[in-house]
């Protein structure tokens, strides 16, 4: 019997998609410079009992499965292998429970962000990760990449917000890890060994994800600087004083520049590099009052602090509209999510400026400053082979200068593809061993999701 036939004995007609056009559509997330290979077929199973379905048929068979959320991923995590299964599970979209007592919340894998955070809110209760992509991407997805967001430097990563997991082995065995309640130590950490992942290890068929009580709403500010090193000293001031802003953003020149152009923010050209700071606290004016003299003893030429929500939302309109303003620069974007120490800051920016140079491309930086998580946006024309080629350099160029400065490859959109030659460099060869150790323990047929991360 052949692959279709078996996954046919298991599942109905509608979740197995054979038509070439169709499932070439599933063959790759949004990164850019990673390979994708052809699918053999791509099922969107309904059910846990579907999901090990289809394991148990690709272990018997030996069939490679690439798991996949909503594909909006900037790693390649999601790019499918030549005869592989991709196994979407956008169709798993079940909120299954909130329970405000016990604060979780007890969903499927291809619930969207923003609709369990609605979901969530109408209880007086607070799902805090919020990646930029939260009205597409899954929580699936969010938990396979560890993903952040812009709320990370006051309430954390996907990570410290998942409890407990029921995860679908690659020979289709299910297993539960984690918990429901608020405390637990019992046994070793499957589940946070899980999270970030990217589907190597396991399918994620259920998570318990911890709630917080709904935060009051923020006030944000924006304060305009003569150069990236005043603002992050500005940040490191901030941090330094004890506070805990819900947002502390940084835009670059470019960044600026690129949004001034698409949507005429009226910022003045002279401003080398933007700070947003919100607070979500009782008291939020005082203490944007106290950051502000931060930002203006730092030297801030110009501080702006809102009064309203509404004002809020307007200035942080400009950190929102970033990538797409950059996405107009040129034909192609190459995002990285390089994480730096916050003392470090500045010298990401400015070398991330001197690599733009060497190579003669654009390249703008919006970074979660709070959390020293930097997004340098190399912008390019795809059709031009040797600008793409300097591109993949500055890219590779990014990635060493964060080493150098004692940071990470990846603070939130993962390793797939793209970043795999660079995981080995910052784990050493005794931690890939290790971990690639444990990819043979959950996986000894290395069928999952091959030739990511490792």
């Amino acid at each position: 019997m052949d692959l279709i036939a078996r996954l046919r004995a298991g599942l109905p007609g509608e979740a197995i998609l054979t038509d070439p056009d169709v499932t070439g559509s599933y063959a790759n997330d949004m990164a850019s410079f990673c390979e994708a290979g052809t699918p053999a077929v791509v099922v969107l199973p309904r059910t846990v009992e579907q999901v090990q379905h289809i394991m148990r048929t690709a272990t018997e068979l030996r069939v490679p499965v690439v798991p996949q959320g909503a594909r909006t991923g900037l790693s390649g995590a999601a790019n499918a292998s030549d005869g592989c299964i991709v196994l979407s599970l956008v169709k798993m979209d079940r909120i299954i429970e909130i329970n405000p007592v016990d604060r979780i919340a007890v969903v499927e894998p291809g619930v969207i962000n923003a609709v369990l955070s609605r979901a969530v809110n109408e209880h007086g209760l607070y799902y805090p990760p919020d990646p930029s992509s939260w009205e597409e991407c899954s929580i699936g997805g969010n938990i396979g990449t560890a993903s952040g967001g812009l709320c990370c430097v006051k309430y954390g990563v996907t990570a410290e917000y998942v409890l407990g997991l029921d995860v679908v082995l690659a020979d289709g065995r299910l297993l539960t890890c984690g918990r429901r309640t608020a405390k637990g130590v019992a046994g070793y950490d499957l589940t946070r060994l899980f999270v970030g992942s990217e589907g190597s290890l396991g399918i994620v068929v259920r998570a318990v994800l911890a709630l917080k009580p709904e935060p009051p709403g923020q006030l944000a500010l924006a304060a305009e600087f003569p150069s990236t090193a005043a603002a992050c000293e500005a940040v490191c001031e901030i941090m330094a004083r004890g506070h805990a802003p819900s947002l502390l953003e940084l835009m670059d020149r470019t960044s600026i520049r690129a949004v001034n152009a698409m949507a005429q923010m009226g910022l003045p050209d002279s401003t080398e590099a933007l700070l947003l700071a919100a607070f979500d606290t009782p008291e939020p004016a005082a203490d944007l009052a106290a950051v502000g003299a931060l930002c203006t003893a730092a030297g801030a030429t110009e501080v702006v602090p809102a009064e309203t929500a509404a004002e809020s939302d307007l200035l942080l309109q400009a950190r929102r509209l970033t990538l797409t303003a950059l996405e107009r620069v040129k034909s192609a974007t190459m995002i990285d999510d390089v994480c730096v120490p916050r003392s470090r800051l500045a010298e990401m920016l400015d070398g991330t400026a001197a690599i733009a140079e060497k190579y003669d491309l654009t390249i703008g930086v919006c970074a979660h400053a709070g959390d020293g998580n930097t997004h340098p946006t190399v912008c390019f024309d795809a059709a031009d082979p040797d600008e793409s080629r300097r591109a993949r350099e500055s890219f590779d160029d990014i990635m060493a200068l964060g080493l150098q400065l004692g940071g990470t490859i990846t603070g939130e959109h993962g390793v797939g593809v793209l970043k795999k030659e660079w995981l080995a460099r910052e784990l050493g060869p005794v931690g890939v061993e290790l971990q690639r150790g444990i990819k043979e323990v959950f996986d000894p047929l290395g069928i999952l999701n091959p030739g990511k991360l490792f």
